[in-house]
């Protein structure tokens, strides 16, 4: 029986594998691991995993000879502001190898960053819809900056040059504006930074009163690190957040989830300085505003009244004049109806006098005794009822012509009716 050694039959495998695939060929797939040695050659594990779940589908061993891959790395992530690293789909062009002792891997020649850049504009887009279909995409950039934003609560790394720069930016502002700036320390890179963002975030929440605004920044850092930023869990966090964000983490013309869910995006450190600093401008420029909007006001007024008062000064001679014409006229009328009034009362009194003289005059004694009445005297006072009368009392009694003296011998007084 005819046999092959393991080494004879590798060989065979690999002239197989030459003959077979002789060409260069563009492969999609996600890189699990990437693992660059002291020689300066990248190691590497393509991996295939199921769309409808995490199942691997397809795993193979790659490797870029160091000539290659010092090239491809730095076109790979100037291009796509990714780092080149574990977790990111790649669209890679490979030529099929089979080594004796080594085995199967696919030897990497060129990178397409297009491929990676749009997985990466995917991953941003289903991150942003599913903020957007949670309602809280725009819930920061709703909140109002205070008019007077000094107190500042800052995530950074604490050795970066941008931390730094934004205090240094804040206290050697040209207006003099005072500043209280807090930083509350993370890593603002690698796999640790979502982690170590959020726990920052938990930190100031606690102190909420304690603080006008956030700041995340980031001072240099390689533009692959921006990746880092395009989390769901620390989107989601700052998008929720109770007090305005201001970023300060890339370059210009980079965008990150974080930058689109926070409240303002600036590019550096420092124009997020510039931005607090215009605030506090604008504040004290209204301010300005209102200070000289009050002063020409009150001044306009005091002159308004002051012109008021010297027509009224001018006016109240002839006024007093008038006041005084119209008094005397009013007088005159009053004196006119004053004097009616009296005559008119006088008048009537006159004629009430004269109707109680008449009614005096009736009741006088003389008057009656000319009516055929008498009046009977007893001791020189009127007799009004026979009680005043005794037997023997002298009486005299008046007439109209004349007077009679009379004793009284009897008394008959009128039976009361039973």
């Amino acid at each position: 029986m005819e046999s092959l050694s393991l080494l004879e039959l590798n060989a065979l495998v690999r002239d197989t594998l030459e003959a077979g695939l002789p060409d260069e060929y563009w492969v999609r797939a996600e890189l699990s691991e990437v693992r660059a040695n002291s020689t300066g050659h990248c190691y590497v594990e393509f991996i295939q995993k199921s769309e409808r779940g995490n199942g691997l589908l397809a795993k193979a061993r790659g490797i870029i000879w160091a000539n290659v891959y010092h090239l491809l790395k730095a076109y790979f992530e100037a291009s796509t502001g990714q780092a080149f690293a574990a977790g990111i789909k790649v669209l890679v062009k490979v030529s099929v190898n089979f080594h004796e002792l080594y085995g199967y891997s696919l030897v990497v020649s060129e990178i397409d960053p297009t491929y990676t850049l749009g997985d990466l504009a995917e991953r941003r887009r289903k991150i942003l819809l599913q903020l957007q279909q949670e309602g809280v995409l725009d819930l920061n950039k709703e909140l109002e900056i205070p008019m007077l934003p000094q107190r500042i609560a800052v995530i950074s790394s604490k050795t970066a040059a941008g931390f730094g720069d934004f205090c240094d930016q804040l206290r050697r502002n040209a207006n003099g504006f005072y500043f209280r700036v807090e930083l509350f320390p993370a890593l603002m890179q690698g796999d640790r930074l979502e982690a170590s963002v959020l726990h920052a975030l938990d930190c100031i929440n606690a102190r909420i009163d304690d603080f006008d605004v956030v700041a995340i920044i980031r001072g240099g850092g390689a533009t692959s690190e921006l990746a880092d930023f395009d989390s769901y869990l620390l989107a989601s966090a700052c998008a929720q957040f109770p007090l305005p964000i201001i970023t300060g983490i890339g370059h210009e013309r980079d965008d990150t989830v974080l930058d689109m869910v926070a409240h303002t995006r600036v590019k550096t450190p420092t124009a997020a300085a510039e931005l607090l600093i215009q605030y506090m401008v604008d504040a004290a420029e209204a301010l300005a505003t209102l200070k000289n909007k009050l002063y020409t006001g009150v001044k306009q007024l005091l002159k308004e009244k002051n012109n008021k008062l010297a027509m009224l000064t001018k006016a109240i001679p002839a006024g007093a004049v008038r006041c005084l014409s119209e008094q005397k006229v009013a007088l005159q009328a009053l004196k006119g109806l004053l004097g009616f009034a009296v005559q008119h009362r006088l008048t009537a009194q006159k004629h009430q006098l004269s109707l109680w003289a008449q009614k005096i005059d009736d009741a006088a004694p003389e008057k009656l005794l000319a009516r055929g009445y008498t009046i009977t005297l007893k001791e020189g006072r009127i007799v009004k009822s026979l009680a005043a009368l005794e037997v023997g009392d002298v009486l005299e009694t008046l007439w109209a012509d004349g007077k009679v003296k009379s004793e009284i011998r009897n008394i008959e007084k009128q039976k009361e009716e039973a």
